[in-house]
């Protein structure tokens, strides 16, 4: 179960461990940590997007390492066992790669939900919020890596002669064929040779911030040729809402895992 209802966790809000893991794009002005303090779900515990990455790399949002996964989710109070739901204020992009991130270290998927609609949702239907600060005991959380969720640029570069998966893109379909400039500094226009494009906000409805109804979701895929048969990696500007697209299309695939390729066009697009 991939993706849970306001209702749902409204009805199951003692038996889950809750992450707000609210970001925004630099452009937007916006805090979300500040936010987090003035309004959250109650007992939701702050996921810090901006620190909780791989701080060796100059690439944007790569995964951390196991010890530094290990070490933050410890942090947070939060068990391997634990039954947890992901939310965001941010038209549910960041949720997504904070699920996308718990699977890739060995969470059970079936313990893993995203919150549909987000708070956004949460909050027009009035649902209960406060601004009380959530107290975390420090647990032991055991981090596994499942290799086989994240490609690099070696293997991305490799496939394109093998083809082994296709790669879709979450970025706009203008960024895509190179129409626009990237936001990002040092970046080429374009994409990936031979792969798809998809903007992630196509899988969103627009109105309500909920994922689009399965049927629509499947048509989307058919329309690239993608069927339950085809391996499927999915890629964007950092990695971030490429996840957007890995949990819609695990909403139609119930055997896929999120597979992403985590530097992005951060990385394959970077002027040398």
């Amino acid at each position: 179960m991939s993706l849970v209802s306001t209702e749902w966790l409204e009805n199951n809000h003692s038996k889950v461990k809750i992450i707000d893991s609210s970001w925004h794009m630099p452009n937007t002005n916006r805090n979300a940590y500040e936010e987090y303090k003035k309004d959250h779900i109650k007992n939701a515990i702050f996921f810090d997007i901006d620190n909780f990455f791989n701080k060796k790399t100059d690439l944007p949002h790569m995964l951390p390492d196991k010890n530094q996964w290990r070490e933050i989710i410890s942090n947070l109070g939060i068990k391997n066992e634990d039954r947890i739901i992901v939310y965001d204020s941010s038209d549910v992009i960041s949720s997504c790669r904070c699920w996308y991130t718990f699977i890739f270290f060995g969470h059970d998927p079936k313990l893993i939900s995203v919150l549909d609609g987000g708070f956004t949702k949460w909050k027009k239907e009035n649902r209960k919020t406060t601004k009380l600060n959530t107290k975390t005991v420090k647990k032991n959380y055991k981090a596994k890596i499942i290799k086989k969720l994240v490609k690099n640029k070696s293997e991305i570069k490799e496939n394109i002669k093998k083809k082994k998966f296709v790669v879709v893109d979450a970025r706009s379909k203008n960024r895509f064929l190179g129409l626009e400039d990237e936001p990002r500094p040092n970046l080429r226009s374009g994409s990936i040779e031979d792969s798809q494009c998809l903007p992630f906000n196509e899988v969103i409805d627009a109105k309500n911030k909920t994922f689009i109804k399965k049927k629509f979701i499947k048509e989307k895929f058919k329309k690239m040729g993608i069927d339950k048969e085809i391996n499927v990696v999915f890629s964007c500007g950092s990695g971030i809402t490429a996840a957007v697209l890995a949990l819609a299309y695990s909403l139609i695939n119930d055997k896929y895992l999120p597979t992403v390729y985590d530097g992005s066009w951060a990385e394959y697009g970077k002027i040398e």
